[in-house]
């Protein structure tokens, strides 16, 4: 399952233990809304509305994300951004699984002649180990547009509420990212690095059934993000900021 950093925190833990239906498939639409846009520790956006729908048929999920601002648009980024993902599970043992995948992000209002990308591709392989209810989640992605890799540790716990019928959600992430193509067109071209985490809550209520809704807040920081263009000096990225991000989202399953 894709997980776009701090933006599909609480969806993502929406659908997770969503029913399934007889018929080993499922539907979850989940439109969500944030404070802030946050993607590895870069603001892309204020105010935002999030809607997802993603298909799980037993060891695969395919989906749509999107991003759509209310405000304080960042110029050449997410307006709209549409993301389709996807991922499959391969089980190892009960407590190890394996899930290679993809996000192929799509941005069909980019400025190309400002060096922005209207589409780039990102594989990405994930292995998740559970001991004791902590589950760990070293991830690696490869942008082939952008030319670079990201690595990524997660950490999640869940804390359960049983007097609430509830259940608390804590994520932790850590990343480090290498491009070396960030600017559509730029002779020579121009490399992007940084660091970044995250360390969030979600609180999920379970509204019926098939649904669900989740309030979660997280706090996300980019540092050590640079860019540079041939031989020229870096640059400090201004995008990269510390925030934090409220999101609101419900998840219905069919």
């Amino acid at each position: 399952m894709n997980i776009r950093t701090t933006s599909l925190l609480c969806s993502i833990l929406a659908l997770l233990g969503a029913p399934a239906r007889a018929n080993g498939t499922s539907v979850v639409l989940t439109p969500s809304f944030v404070n802030q846009y946050m993607f590895r520790g870069v603001r892309l956006g204020g105010p935002s509305f999030e809607p997802s729908v993603e298909v799980d048929s037993g060891n695969l999920a395919l989906g749509v994300w999107s991003n759509s601002p209310m405000k304080d648009k960042v110029p050449g980024q997410s307006d709209p951004e549409i993301d389709p993902y996807g991922s499959y599970t391969i089980t190892i043992n009960e407590s190890l699984n394996v899930a290679p995948g993809f996000t192929w992000y799509n941005y069909p209002n980019a400025d190309t002649g400002n060096g922005f990308f209207k589409t780039t591709f990102e594989p990405n392989l994930a292995v998740n180990y559970t001991v004791g209810g902590l589950k760990l989640t070293p991830k690696l992605y490869y942008d082939v547009v952008l030319k670079g890799p990201t690595y990524e540790l997660t950490a999640a716990y869940t804390v359960p509420l049983k007097e609430l019928s509830a259940e608390l959600d804590f994520t932790a992430t850590a990343g480090t990212l290498i491009q070396r193509d960030v600017s559509k067109g730029a002779d020579p071209a121009v490399k992007n690095w940084g660091n970044y985490y995250l360390v969030g809550v979600a609180l999920p209520f379970a509204i019926t059934k098939e649904s669900k809704l989740t309030v979660g807040f997280a706090y996300t920081k980019g540092s050590g993000n640079f860019l540079k263009a041939g031989s020229t000096p870096k640059v400090v990225n201004t995008a990269a900021v510390g925030r934090g991000v409220v999101t609101l989202s419900y998840a219905y399953t069919f």
